[in-house]
């Protein structure tokens, strides 16, 4: 898997384009002129200051930059890179709306052994990561933006769908000039669709690039740049110009930008260290697994022989033996006793004239 040190630097790559989100992608929105005169305001994100922006005078922003809890979200990977989910609207429901949504980390386990022992189902955490197959952005759009920014609508409908090679290539670009030794792979996808909510018919676009982080990242991949348009039925294209404003008005806060990527260091540095825990523990996880499917076979294989497993009290060896009494005696020189008399005690029969016999019980199973 790829390592922190480089996923430090890539998160710290990745922050910055999250926070200037659409100002690559004005190519997908139309050019209509408003048809009204609009003043904008610069307003800054609340949470850390971390950038500001312009909005039509009125309107309101919700959210801005957040942090993921690695104890709470079960792994460090969501927790390295500050997040971000911001909207501006032009009223409190969100009728005419433009949000930007967090980037996330997934795991696709499909070439990972512990994915092919079952051990990491899809929706399953690992790392902090939720467990998925990669996906083309039309489907990530579809599976997971849509539902995570709308929970509950009616009459949902897709009007068009479409990939944006163009676009992709433009990232791929962008990365090999950053990171060259990196094989990150992208794909980016814009969907128009309609659906009611709260009572009023919407259209909106939706806009997302899935990156692959490729070999190196063993799996993992995630979303970038992902945010959404939308206004009221046949309303949409009116508004855009104004989104356009706003998106291309983005202004970095140059001094939180110097304070995160020091801080992604630092939290980069931790993780690794939870990393190769979470590394150990999964090793032992792997062969507890092992160990587990080892005694339900050699359980088996007793049931059928009717015989069962005794561990020899002076040679503390495991000796197979049968089933088919509730007792197993042996003494110092490997005489065995089988017994269903719960009395008998093989040291006081005057018969053997022995009195090192002892117990011999059964070998513990895996796990215990």
């Amino acid at each position: 898997m790829l390592t922190y040190s480089k996923k430090k630097l890539c998160m710290g790559f990745m922050i910055l384009m999250s926070v200037t989100i659409m100002t690559a992608n004005v190519s997908v929105m139309a050019k209509t002129n408003p048809q009204q005169t609009m003043i904008f305001t610069r307003v800054s994100e609340t949470n850390e200051k971390a950038f500001s922006l312009l909005i039509p005078k009125g309107w309101q922003t919700e959210g801005g930059i957040f942090r993921v809890d690695p104890t709470a979200q079960g792994g460090p990977s969501q927790s390295i890179a500050a997040k971000l989910d911001f909207s501006v609207k032009k009223d409190s429901k969100g009728t005419v709306l433009m949000r930007w949504l967090p980037d996330v980390l997934f795991f696709d386990a499909s070439k990972s052994p512990a994915g092919q022992m079952g051990l990491l189902p899809p929706g399953s955490n690992y790392q902090g990561m939720t467990v998925s197959p990669i996906m083309l952005a039309t489907d990530f759009i579809r599976q997971v933006v849509f539902p995570y920014a709308h929970p509950q609508v009616l009459n949902f409908d897709i009007i068009e769908q479409k990939r944006l090679p163009d676009i992709a290539q433009k990232y791929q670009e962008g990365m090999s000039k950053y990171a060259p030794q990196m094989t990150f792979s992208y794909d980016a996808a814009l969907m128009t669709v309609t659906y009611q909510e709260g009572g009023v018919a919407y259209t909106e676009k939706l806009f997302a690039v899935v990156e692959n982080w490729g070999a190196m990242g063993a799996g993992m991949w995630g979303n970038k740049d992902t945010f959404l348009l939308r206004a009221p039925k046949n309303e949409l294209s009116q508004w855009e110009p104004v989104f356009s404003i706003v998106q291309s008005s983005v202004q970095l806060n140059q001094q939180w930008v110097a304070g995160e990527i020091k801080g992604q260091m630092q939290r980069g540095q931790i993780a690794l260290q939870t990393q190769q825990e979470i590394q150990r523990i999964g090793q032992e996880i792997t062969e507890h697994r092992q160990k587990t499917n080892a005694e339900i076979h050699n359980d088996m294989f007793l049931t059928l022989t009717d015989q069962e497993e005794y561990v020899n009290p002076y040679t503390n060896k495991v000796e197979t033996g049968s089933n088919q009494w509730q007792h197993r005696w042996t003494n110092e020189s490997g005489d065995v006793i089988y017994t269903d008399d719960e009395s008998y005690n093989p040291n006081i029969d005057v018969n053997l004239n022995r009195s090192d016999f002892k117990k011999t019980p059964i070998r513990k199973r895996f796990p215990q």
